[in-house]
């Protein structure tokens, strides 16, 4: 009996994840260029991959001069610091006290100061992606029509999750040891659904947002988006309801350390996966008092 088909993964190639076949990068880059949307999937406390992210974008700046990066890490209402470091009123300490950085997000800021000193240098404009972490949390209790409009924080209803999307949250939270999220049938609960569904659409509706605001809506820019991986990928999360948006010429670039996959497992992940260096050991969250406004999940 033949075993399931597997594909190998030289370092430093991207990987058609539906072919097995390698993609020539000048190639690629242009093509995504030409997108509305690229979101590059990460795990939050992996440097390497945070290097991966701020090569590809450089790579697509290259092919499309006008672009603007979306970030997870930011609250919709930090947005003016945003707007603030990129025109250089902000140096790097005020910049991460004034974005409330151990507060909002908790990851060493060396993780990522390379991608914000690159908007900051080449004036790429950031946007911030996220909401308060309050709205998660209520949504994922109370549901979303127990919100009244004005704090909402901006969002629309979250496109109905499909099967599809609970089966793999699940086996997510399987894998990371995650029981606390897991309902009595053995799948997530939809509290957690909720509550997940919450961040997804809350990265489509910035971007949304950020395509149609007056100084984008005549000339638009691609539109790169640093998001957590589980968010991501097999078209599920925040891709999802980017279609229900109307937004559809979008496409997801992954990273990896594989140097071999399953073809099963990975088909329809993203358009490519690139195979980065062995990442050096991971680096810790930042000790701190108070709860995280986003996630702190590796994977999502």
């Amino acid at each position: 009996m033949s075993g399931r088909a597997t594909y190998s993964h030289a370092r430093g190639v991207w990987l058609d994840p539906d072919t097995g076949e390698e993609r020539e990068q000048l190639q690629l880059m242009r093509q995504m260029a030409g997108k509305q949307v690229v979101l590059l999937g990460e795990t939050h406390n992996v440097a390497e991959i945070h290097r991966w992210q701020l090569h590809v974008a450089a790579f697509l700046q290259a092919h499309r001069q006008r672009i603007a990066m979306g970030f997870e890490m930011f609250p919709r209402r930090l947005q003016p610091v945003l707007d603030a470091w990129v025109d250089g009123q902000l140096d790097t300490q005020a910049f991460l006290e004034k974005t409330e950085w151990q507060k909002v997000w908790g990851f060493p800021p060396e993780l990522y100061l390379p991608l914000f000193h690159f908007c900051r240098q080449q004036k790429v404009p950031m946007i911030a992606l996220n909401c308060y972490r309050e709205l998660v949390t209520r949504v994922g209790k109370e549901g979303w029509e127990a919100i009244p409009e004005e704090e909402r924080d901006g969002l629309t209803p979250s496109a109905p999750a499909t099967d599809a999307y609970r089966d793999y949250l699940t086996g997510l939270m399987i894998a990371n040891g995650r029981s606390p999220a897991m309902g009595v049938d053995g799948g997530i609960s939809d509290r957690f659904l909720r509550a997940q569904q919450t961040w997804d659409r809350a990265f489509a509706c910035n971007i949304a947002h950020a395509l149609a605001a007056p100084g984008f809506a005549s000339d638009p820019p691609l539109i790169i988006g640093i998001i957590g991986r589980g968010h991501l990928e097999y078209g599920h999360g925040t891709p999802h309801q980017l279609h229900d948006l109307g937004i559809k010429d979008i496409a997801v670039l992954l990273p990896t350390e594989s140097d071999r996959h399953d073809a099963q497992d990975i088909a329809g992940i993203g358009d490519a996966i690139f195979r980065i260096d062995v990442p050096e050991p991971h680096v810790e969250m930042a000790q701190r008092r108070q709860k995280p406004e986003s996630g702190t999940r590796e994977e999502t």
